[in-house]
């Protein structure tokens, strides 16, 4: 996607991703073939249930149609939210992420799995596992610090509810 149409849709559709109180977090097009595909992924801090991505999907699909931005030619619009593992790029991204398993790659120390504990304007704290029955770390990470970080799938943890019942 040729980073004019790039900016060209961002502008066009920013404004109506937030009016439903949502984030525009990602938009590509998609040429397989004869066939394009525009994804848009959306989000926001409580997160966007089924309802909410259909309302988008129907306010983004009649104003692209109301428009030229897409050119002439047939497109498929797929309409989602960032998934299980996302990437962490924006400051509100870690924000949404507080409490999760992360995996940082970060600039002089290499890999790290923690838990973000806090997220403040400069860094965040995070807690390192225990290794072989020892306690977690507390840490602190500076945004600096981070070259990539990714959110992690758990299938064994203990809801916070449960452990304090």
């Amino acid at each position: 996607m040729s980073t004019t149409q790039s900016e060209r849709l961002r502008e066009l559709l920013d404004p109506l991703v937030s009016s439903q109180g949502l984030d525009l977090e990602e938009i590509e097009v998609e040429t397989v073939g004869r066939k394009r595909v525009l994804r848009v992924v959306v989000d926001s801090d409580e997160g966007a249930d089924l309802d909410a991505i259909a309302d988008v999907s129907r306010a983004l699909s009649a104003k692209l149609d109301e428009s030229d931005v897409m050119g002439s030619g047939e497109y498929t619009l797929e309409v989602g939210t960032p998934g299980a593992e996302r990437e962490l790029k924006e400051h509100r991204h870690y924000v949404r992420a507080t409490d999760r398993l992360v995996k940082f790659q970060l600039a002089e120390d290499g890999e790290l799995l923690a838990r973000i504990l806090r997220v403040e304007d400069d860094g965040l704290d995070v807690e390192v596992p225990g290794v072989k029955g020892r306690k977690p770390t507390a840490r602190r990470l500076a945004f600096g610090d981070v070259v990539k970080a990714r959110v992690q799938v758990e299938f064994n943890r203990k809801d916070k509810k449960e452990e304090e019942a």
